[in-house]
């Protein structure tokens, strides 16, 4: 596999897993959108794309606060914060 097409395929791989998180959490699902979040988050975290990983990180936030995991929510949101205060890398939007 070809360096474009496994980007092409980690970018399709990570549209899926956040339309299935937002629909999970959205249906409530709590548990099903903290799966494709952290998904989501991974992808993120390996294509070093700081404001991904800041979105996806309050993404998580947001529903472990919904399963009242307060601890695990402040986690994320740290994570997040930790963006604010990186260098310029990673301003590649998510399409690639």
């Amino acid at each position: 596999m070809t360096a474009v097409t496994s980007a092409q395929s980690d970018i399709v791989s990570l549209r899926m897993s956040h339309c299935r998180a937002e629909h999970a959490a959205r249906s409530a699902q709590y548990h099903l959108a903290v799966l494709h979040y952290r998904t989501c988050l991974e992808v993120a975290e390996r294509r070093e794309d700081c404001r991904a990983v800041e979105f996806f990180a309050l993404k998580l936030a947001g529903c472990y606060d919904q399963m009242g995991l307060g601890s695990k929510a402040a986690s994320f949101r740290a994570l997040a914060d930790c963006g604010h205060h990186g260098g310029d890398h990673g301003d590649t939007p998510l399409t690639g």
